[in-house]
């Protein structure tokens, strides 16, 4: 898993690359958890587009990040998301309280 980190729009946009899975999800949890600390912003803003599989060790990563940054009143997003990793996300229930930018939203986003 690679990890790509930008700060756009006072949001922490993080970009994977790879698989989001039981072997990669604590290096990419500490990953963004310093990334988050160290920019000092209120959203994140994960982007998928690269993500070619998750299984629920991502969830878990997910509703972390979410809880983390609810708690700075922030926002958790998530752009560019395969209809597969949808699939995964909407079982998951976490589509309840997670964004899920459309295309024209995402786009505007990273433009800006």
């Amino acid at each position: 898993m690679q990890l790509d980190f930008k700060v756009k729009n006072e949001s922490l946009l993080v970009n994977f690359n790879g698989e989001l899975d039981h072997h990669t999800a604590k290096y990419v949890r500490d990953k963004i958890d310093e990334a988050y600390a160290d920019h000092n912003t209120n959203n994140i803003v994960i982007d998928l587009n690269n993500l070619n599989f998750m299984d629920s060790s991502g969830i878990g990563l997910l509703m972390g990040r979410y809880k983390i940054v609810t708690q700075k009143g922030g926002n958790l997003s998530i752009i560019n998301v395969s209809p597969r990793v949808e699939k995964i996300l909407k079982m998951s229930g976490i589509l309840k309280i997670v964004n899920i930018l459309d295309t024209d939203q995402a786009d505007k986003f990273l433009r800006e």
